[in-house]
């Protein structure tokens, strides 16, 4: 009998040894593989310390930075955003055989396309925001059947759109926007597509009647597509014969064209005004638009740009022109520009901004945009005349734009009261004493119809609006709200997002470099919680070394449930308001919540706003 259990008993031992000293659980290798991935990559300093040879990636305890892993098994690299360059090597990234998302967007890779399609199994390519070039191979992702989101915006890919995308069968979301992609649009007929992006290529022909029910935002900027969508009629293709006199008739034409261009600048070469670069002041870039500031300086706007053109106040006038785009205030030009007198309002996110007053007293906010991306006139024209025709009351729409490769200016009317912020924590005067409960309950109502509306107008981008902040909220005498700054997302430089979008500030932009409408959510719930604290967020700030951190302050007072501590004494006063007060902050609790998926979407959170009674 001993004999009998003697080796069941041995074995039973054993077991215990083994459950007391468990083998390492990630696969083995995963190490070896990214490190060498790492390897041959440049610019790696926010990896070395962590990404170390011999230990555990999916170690809780000393995770490596970037890596996402699920029951020990490297699922993800999350590496967006970490100014990464250098060669991609694909092949030890083969033996990640758990490996589904590979995010490297927002970084500095060149060249032709890596071999991604050698992992087969991957669900999820972000590579969007570098600076990868040439064509993508037809049958690139005919072995990537498993693929659900590829993310291909923002570089300089140029040639067809491969065919082989029309076979993924998975195909959530596609986004090939901003690059120089030609020739026509393959038959994307998947039922499973949500979202997609073709806008600001060299696209060609006729938009596919599968993708109709997108709308015609997915196809903006492409000159050359056609479509129910876009409003552009397809006209069937002329015989040869007719095309080849049209073609000798175009040519004439443009010889001409080309002779009377030449006359006219020779003409107006000698009557070009020089101006010099406008003088930043020394702000924080969050906190100086649009609040007032003390000693401004009065200059002439002759003084205060770069040399541009003269040219006539028409709509759609050369590069050298201001172009109108909506005419509601009147019709001006540069010339009345550079007559009147500037006062710098300050230096933001996006560019520089200063107050101009024209001859017939009509007043402006001029902005200087830095940091844009290379987009050709038309491209950029599109978008300004898109933003322009928005009618909304809570929306501030722009009135014209000045176009040249070297100065971009974006013209809209001056707001004479000036900022959320500024009235909120620069202003202690009558205005300031305004904000009492019933209209801070206005402008957040306001603040939620304007984002309403935009998410509906731009739900194709990846942040509806992208720059929501007090000093980005103007307001009108009756203090309605106004959005300014708003849908700039598509023309903002890739490696400059980060540095000026306020949606760039939420927990899953800094973590993962990813944005989404919920990124808006949050700089929703930061706009309400600063409206009902009266404290000035550290968030708006880069080094978040002043001001309050709300989030956190908030989170922490929920929990501990003393809420009603938080509230502004300036309008704690309204004793029967408190209740509605409570709620709105709870709100904002659930809008700044820290993880992405537990956060409300918009929709959900102005259908809470909207509960409350104005």
């Amino acid at each position: 009998m001993a004999a009998v259990l003697f080796p069941h008993l041995l074995s039973l031992i054993f077991f215990l040894l083994f459950l007391s000293h468990p083998p390492p659980c990630f696969s083995i290798g995963d190490d070896e593989a990214l490190v060498e991935f790492k390897e041959l990559l440049t610019n790696t300093s926010a990896l070395d310390s962590s990404w170390k040879k011999g230990t555990n990636p999916c170690d809780n305890n000393k995770k490596w930075v970037g890596v996402q892993c699920e029951k020990n098994v490297v699922q993800g690299l999350i590496l967006g955003g970490f100014g990464l360059s250098g060669d991609i090597d694909v092949d030890p990234l083969v033996r990640l055989q758990g490996l589904r998302v590979l995010n490297l967007a927002n970084n500095s890779f060149s060249g032709f396309i890596p071999e991604f399609f050698m992992l087969g199994a991957l669900k999820s390519l972000f590579i969007d925001g570098n600076q990868f070039t040439g064509e993508i191979p037809g049958n690139f992702f005919s072995k990537m059947s498993s693929l659900r989101k590829v993310w291909l915006s923002r570089n300089k890919f140029s040639g067809k759109i491969p065919d082989s995308l029309a076979s993924l069968k998975y195909l959530l979301e596609l986004r090939l926007d901003n690059n120089e992609l030609s020739g026509t649009i393959p038959s994307l007929s998947q039922g499973t597509l949500i979202s997609i992006n073709l806008s600001i290529n060299k696209l060609q022909g006729e938009i596919p009647q599968g993708l109709s029910r997108f709308g015609s935002d997915p196809f903006q900027g492409n000159p050359e597509l056609c479509g129910q969508q876009l409003g552009r009629e397809c006209k069937a293709a002329a015989s040869g014969e007719k095309s080849e006199g049209s073609s000798i008739k175009w040519i004439i034409i443009g010889l001409v064209v080309v002779l009377l261009l030449v006359a006219i600048f020779f003409k107006t070469k000698r009557k070009e005004d020089h101006f010099e670069k406008l003088e930043k002041e020394n702000l924080d870039e969050s906190v100086s638009v649009n609040i007032p500031i003390s000693n401004k300086r009065s200059m002439s706007l002759r003084n205060s740009m770069r040399s541009s053109r003269r040219g006539r106040s028409r709509s759609g006038s050369d590069m050298g022109d201001l172009v109108v785009v909506n005419e509601e205030r009147g019709i001006f030009g540069l010339p009345d520009l550079m007559k009147a007198s500037a006062e710098v309002l300050g230096n933001g996110g996006l560019g520089s901004a200063y107050k101009a007053v024209l001859g017939n007293g009509l007043s402006l906010v001029v902005k200087r945009l830095r940091e844009i991306n290379k987009l050709n006139k038309e491209t950029f024209d599109t978008e300004i005349r898109k933003l322009a025709m928005l009618r909304h009351r809570n929306l501030l729409q722009p009135l014209a734009y000045h176009y040249r490769k070297e100065e971009k200016l974006v013209v809209s009317e001056y707001i004479p009261k000036g900022s959320l912020l500024y009235l909120l924590h620069g202003d202690r005067g009558i205005a300031h004493a305004q904000l009492n409960w019933p209209t801070r309950l206005k402008i957040i109502h306001g603040v939620a119809n304007g984002m309403k509306f935009l998410h509906s107008e731009f739900a194709s981008y990846d942040v509806p609006h992208g720059n929501l902040k007090s000093s980005n909220i103007l307001l009108t005498a009756n203090n309605e709200p106004l959005l300014t700054d708003y849908a700039f997302y598509p023309l903002i430089n890739n490696s400059q997002a980060v540095q000026s979008l306020f949606a760039y500030k939420s927990p899953e932009a800094i973590l993962n470099q990813q944005i989404s409408p919920k990124s808006d959510v949050y700089c929703l719930g930061i706009i309400i919680l600063e409206i009902l604290t009266g404290k000035f967020p550290s968030q708006y700030l880069s080094n978040q070394k002043c001001g309050t951190d709300v989030v956190q302050w908030v989170q922490s007072a929920v929990e501990e449930k003393r809420v009603s501590e938080l509230i502004d004494p300036q309008i704690a006063t309204a004793k029967d308001s408190l209740e509605k007060m409570e709620t709105l902050l709870y709100i904002g609790a659930v809008c700044t919540d820290s993880d992405h998926d537990k956060r409300i979407d918009m929709k959900e959170a102005i259908r809470r706003i909207e509960e409350i009674e104005s």
